[in-house]
């Protein structure tokens, strides 16, 4: 595999339009996989939000999201969509508590309550039938995520877990972590048995947090560290040596996070098979870079591209909340991307004034406990002082009209009136 570093086309304009409805740092964004013009966003201000992107992209700076969720007392640092359903949202926030949110009522249907502190990274297993965290307790969890009952459970000694990726269907997990000499390194786990790693790996004596990214098509793991400059790659077995380094891409220029690509975004023709999207905050900068299999031949390269989880939900999310469990929908990249069927989000009315979970009514027991939380309350009574201003204000204006026309009525008929 090369990593192939793409130019950019170009520095925004600083006026460029931009998101900009949440009252405090935005921590998390994710795109959701079934509709391509959705994003979820989590942030300090407490809340979850979730944003419909015009076609074509952003005309002017957009302040309203399609819903505002409210549940968590603290601000909120991960979101994560479920895999396969195409209406169930996770967040995880700093009140230690990862709640399930239903998109198509707008509400919290669930509580995950077990982490004894602030929870690091989530990941799902294929089906979503599984979610593995990464904890600041120290503890590697796989939960089943309905009943929010803890599998199993490590307490990491030697390793401290920072990140935690399911790999795919090979019912293991990679962490990412640190030693007890302070090096960097990674850990692999049986997801049935956590009582200690199946083998662990020393990466270098750096500082910085190392990210997981897992491909299932083509078994790869790449690793960036934050601040470093370079991405790793490795190729997962099933078999010993289960990890095997393969090369590294490098660049002077060093990253603070990144993103990627959907598998069906990449170029097939070029023999891409990952795409990153690397932000440099030194620059201002994102920079893509492809990860390419060269090959000479130019026909359809099968096995680097096998069929793949695609844009189609295999379940609604009250069938996932019943219990079933489905695999991805899956498509081929063969003929380059067609969205078969174009789906819609429907955002639902929401009126209801108390959400309860687990028994316990979240609005009611939200007090504001920090600065931003007064705020968020503030900003909130501030919109809707605004808005009912702005009511009063159309129904003045419609009564001056009504008026206006009873004299008119008047004027022209005053026998019939």
């Amino acid at each position: 595999v090369i990593a192939h570093h793409s130019e950019g086309s170009g520095r925004l304009d600083s006026h460029y339009p931009k998101v900009c409805g949440h009252q405090g740092n935005v921590l998390d964004i994710k795109w959701n996989p079934f509709f391509e013009n959705i994003i979820a966003s989590c942030s300090e201000d407490t809340s979850v939000r979730v944003w419909e992107i015009p076609e074509g992209g952003l005309r002017r700076n957009m302040t309203e999201a399609v819903l505002e969720l409210y549940g968590h007392s603290r601000r909120v640092g991960l979101i994560e969509w479920h895999p396969t359903s195409s209406g169930i949202l996770f967040s995880a926030g700093y009140d230690y508590k990862i709640l399930i949110w239903n998109l198509e009522i707008g509400e919290p249907v669930k509580m995950i309550d077990c982490h004894t502190d602030v929870i690091l990274s989530m990941s799902f297993n294929t089906d979503g039938s599984l979610l593995a965290t990464s904890c600041k307790d120290k503890k590697l969890r796989v939960i089943e995520p309905r009943s929010g009952r803890v599998l199993q459970q490590a307490s990491c000694k030697n390793h401290r877990v920072n990140r935690v990726v399911f790999l795919g269907n090979m019912k293991r997990l990679l962490t990412t972590g640190v030693s007890r000499w302070n090096t960097r390194q990674i850990a692999l786990w049986d997801q049935e048995d956590l009582s200690m790693p199946i083998v662990e790996e020393d990466i270098d004596g750096l500082s910085g947090l190392l990210f997981p990214f897992y491909d299932a098509d083509t078994h790869m793991l790449y690793l960036a560290g934050k601040g470093d400059g370079n991405i790793r790659y490795f190729e997962i077995t099933s078999e010993k040596p289960y990890i095997q380094y393969l090369m590294e891409f490098r660049s002077p220029a060093p990253q603070k996070g990144l993103g990627v690509m959907p598998k069906h975004g990449l170029d097939v023709a070029a023999c891409e098979v990952f795409r990153f999207y690397k932000l440099v905050t030194l620059k201002g900068l994102i920079e893509p870079i492809s990860m390419i299999v060269p090959r000479r031949s130019d026909t359809y390269q099968e096995d680097i591209y096998p069929m793949t989880a695609g844009t189609e939900p295999a379940l609604s999310a009250s069938e996932w909340l019943s219990g079933i469990d489905r695999d991805p929908v899956l498509m081929s990249l063969k003929d380059g991307y067609h969205r078969p069927n174009q789906l819609v989000f429907k955002a639902p009315v929401k009126e209801k004034k108390s959400v309860v979970v687990n028994g316990i009514d979240l609005l009611e027991n939200v007090p504001p406990r920090t600065e931003n939380e007064l705020l968020r309350m503030f900003f909130r009574q501030q919109d809707e002082l605004r808005r009912l201003k702005e009511e009063l204000t159309t129904k003045d204006v419609r009564i001056r009209q009504l008026e206006l026309e009873l004299n008119n009525l008047k004027n022209v008929s005053p026998n019939n009136v």
